[in-house]
């Protein structure tokens, strides 16, 4: 009898710690959080890429990516992209976004031409709007946005421990080299 009642007790424990992992699971990855008000007049400009999840879109990126977001009258966003590729060579892409939550102005949905129609979300954004970054509620993009071509330490560590929080991965984000330049057709770090 008492092996029985230990049993049953051990299943129940078993149980409920699976269910109390599952909670914590759908907390981590539930629905993704944006920032509460983007102020656009303030996010536009130029942006360097300091980080981002791995992407067919631009996997032919090496470094020096950039992008610079200009906010029309109308809602619409033009975005400019550019990056140097493999072959020194800068790659220009040009898209449109417009806000579809025009309440916190943090959700956006972007088209380039390389993919159709995908969600943009601001998703923690610096005070002085010196660093952002942003995803996809699926979790599968990632980008960190900094104002100058580099960030400190500390903030780079704060940023990915907020992301983790926001159930991404920062192990899968790749570091965006800013210091390249392009000397007989081989690309190569700035001394």
């Amino acid at each position: 009898m008492k092996k029985w009642t230990l049993a049953v007790c051990a299943a129940a424990l078993l149980q409920a710690a699976t269910f109390t992992a599952a909670q914590a699971q759908n907390t981590k990855t539930g629905e993704l959080r944006t920032v509460s008000f983007v102020d656009l007049k303030r996010y536009g400009g130029t942006w360097y890429e300091i980080a981002r999840y791995p992407s067919k879109s631009q996997k032919q990126c090496v470094g020096n990516t950039t992008a610079n977001y200009k906010f029309k009258p109308d809602g619409d966003v033009e975005v400019v992209s550019r990056c140097l590729t493999k072959d020194g060579t800068i790659e220009n892409a040009t898209g449109t976004a417009k806000v579809v939550d025009k309440e916190t102005n943090a959700k956006l949905k972007g088209s380039f031409a390389w993919f159709s129609s995908a969600p943009y979300w601001v998703i923690d954004l610096d005070e002085n709007y010196q660093y952002a970054v942003v995803g996809n509620p699926e979790r599968k993009n990632l980008w960190i946005l900094s104002r100058t071509p580099e960030i400190s330490a500390a903030t780079y560590q704060k940023i990915l421990r907020k992301i983790e929080t926001a159930g991404y991965n920062p192990a899968k984000l790749e570091k965006t080299p800013q210091n390249l330049e392009t000397v007989k057709g081989t690309v190569v770090k700035k001394q």
